[in-house]
This record gives structure tokens, C-alpha cells and sequence, in this order.
């Protein structure tokens, strides 16, 4: 089964931005995109889509991320972006990235803080 690697993660004063990456977990494989999402989960809570991109680039967003998050496929790299900016505390979260069929991986932390 396919699953993914997720990078990128960190601790991040609010306001300000970070990138997640995304990569087929072995090493120099292609995987073909039809749709990939960002979910992430926050201590307590349930895991939650945050945005998604097809293959040929239509994106969704989550409210709570509109008009901050951006989602991107750079098919050259096999890897999917999650550019995150104007973060806030509510974010803070692992998050992690999937297709439909692959499996959920380890996620990367996102912790917004002062």
C-alpha cells in the first residue's frame, strides 16, 4: 500500500507561516495524484480535512483555513505542499497528508505558540 511522508512541522509564533511537504514514503517511487488531502488533528479532537487538490490542480479548502492555507502539487518533485500563513494558536496540530487509498502516516507537528 501506498502511503506518504510528512515534513515540514515545527513550532511557530503566531502570525507567521510555515510549509509542509508531502512524498511518497518510498524512496524515488511515483505515485500518480488524482487527489491528495491535508487532515489534521488537534489533542482531543477528531481528525479533520483541511484541504484538498486533484491532479489537475482544482483545490478546497476548509473555512477555517480559507484565504490562509494554500495546497499545491509540484508533479516534477512527486510532492504535495501545504503552505500555511497568518497562523494561529488553533491550529496547532499533527497533520498529515493522504490520497483515498493510501495509508495515514506519522504526521507532522504544527504547534502554534508565543
Amino acid at each position: 500500500q501506498v502511503q506518504f511522508v510528512e515534513s515540514g512541522g515545527g513550532l511557530v509564533q503566531p502570525g507567521g507561516s510555515l510549509r509542509l511537504s508531502c512524498v511518497p514514503s518510498a524512496s524515488g517511487s511515483i505515485v500518480t495524484i488524482y487527489v491528495m488531502g491535508w487532515y489534521r488533528q488537534a489533542p482531543g479532537n477528531e481528525r479533520e480535512l483541511v484541504a484538498t487538490i486533484t491532479g489537475d490542480g482544482s483545490t478546497n479548502y476548509a473555512d477555517s483555513v480559507k484565504g490562509r492555507f494554500t495546497i499545491s502539487i509540484d508533479n516534477a518533485k512527486n510532492t504535495v505542499y501545504l503552505q500555511m500563513d497568518t497562523l494561529k494558536p488553533e491550529d496547532t496540530a499533527v497533520y498529515y497528508c493522504k490520497t483515498p487509498t493510501s495509508t495515514w502516516g506519522q504526521g507532522t507537528q504544527v504547534t502554534v505558540s508565543s
